[in-house]
C-alpha cells in the first residue's frame, strides 16, 4: 500500500480538538489495511513532525432495523490516535 493512501481524513470533533490542544494527540481516519508503522510513516512524511506513539481502533458499523432484518447504515472504519513529540503540531487542526 502506498504511503499516501494510508490517511483518509482528520477526525475533527470537540473531543479531538481538546486532545490536540492539551495532550498533543491527533486523530485520523485511516485505511482498514493500515498498521501502526504505516500510519507513523505517513504522518511524519505528510506533516514533517516526529511521532512518539500510535494507537489504533476499529470503530463498529452503525446498524438500523428494517422490518425483520438488520441493515448497515454506516460501515466500520479504522481510527488512529497519533501522539506527537512535545513542541510539534499539525497546522490542519490549528484554529478549528
Amino acid at each position: 500500500m502506498h504511503i499516501y493512501e494510508v490517511l483518509k481524513r482528520p477526525v475533527v470533533t470537540e473531543k479531538t480538538v481538546i486532545a490536540s490542544d492539551t495532550a498533543n494527540h491527533y486523530t485520523f481516519e485511516v485505511d482498514m489495511r493500515a498498521n501502526k508503522f504505516l500510519v507513523k510513516d505517513a504522518v511524519e512524511l505528510a506533516f514533517k513532525v516526529t511521532v512518539e506513539d500510535v494507537r489504533m481502533m476499529v470503530m463498529p458499523a452503525k446498524t438500523v432495523r428494517r422490518a425483520r432484518r438488520v441493515a448497515i447504515r454506516k460501515p466500520k472504519w479504522k481510527k488512529a490516535v497519533v501522539t506527537l513529540k512535545h513542541g510539534d503540531s499539525i497546522t490542519v487542526f490549528e484554529g478549528v
